[in-house]
């Protein structure tokens, strides 16, 4: 496992733990209130979860439509922040019974909830892009990409090939476009084995002592 994959699920572990957290104090001030106002029951159990759980069902909609690369519904993006204010609102008024510094620390699980809910979110996109390749991907030019292929085979045919970070350091690129550009085995880059052969194919040069045909001649 690799350190970038430790970090990840570390971070990942401990923005659902802080959600939790946030989800049940939030739950605590909604239900409180609804019981306040008039609800009882089943009904007084459930509303609470219905605020909260819209905030989450919009966000993987968002998450859905942003990995297939389509256009985010405006009902999800109203929905969305209809929930926020809803839950913000509800978690204000519950503490506004005892001042500003009241209300101010009851919404303070609201805020936690949402932005750890929206950190998953892009977390989970961002994690499941990666293990699929695709990622944000930069698109190097054809004449970069064409720089990039010239400047190493002129390297191999004067004996010193580049390394991946030289080239990466020349071309302002990472070794990983690099890699694709120009893997380090020879003959794995589309005409690349072509030019080598040519060039490896071009006339002996007469060893040290020994004449060559024509100076026989």
């Amino acid at each position: 496992m690799s350190g970038d994959q430790v970090i990840r699920g570390a971070t990942a572990i401990a923005l659902c733990a802080t959600a939790g957290i946030a989800a049940a104090v939030n739950y605590i001030y909604l239900y409180g209130l609804v019981r306040d106002h008039g609800q009882d029951g089943a009904a007084a159990r459930l509303l609470p979860l219905s605020v909260d759980g819209l905030i989450v069902t919009a966000s993987l909609v968002q998450l859905h439509q942003t990995r297939y690369g389509q256009a985010v519904p405006g009902l999800a993006r109203v929905m969305l922040w209809l929930g926020i204010i809803a839950t913000a609102s509800a978690d204000i008024v519950y503490g506004a019974r005892y001042g500003l510094l009241g209300a101010v620390i009851s919404a303070w699980p609201a805020v936690v909830l949402i932005g750890t809910a929206e950190m998953v979110v892009h977390l989970a996109h961002r994690s499941r892009a990666s293990r699929n390749g695709s990622g944000v991907r930069t698109v190097v030019p054809s004449e970069v990409q064409e720089a990039v292929r010239a400047a190493y085979t002129a390297s191999v045919q004067a004996g010193a090939p580049l390394s991946q970070r030289a080239m990466a350091a020349r071309f302002s690129l990472s070794r990983r476009k690099i890699r694709q550009i120009v893997p380090e085995s020879t003959g794995s880059v589309p005409g690349f084995s072509a030019k080598v052969r040519q060039h490896d194919h071009r006339p002996a040069r007469t060893r040290r002592g020994q004449r060559g045909p024509e100076s026989a001649a």
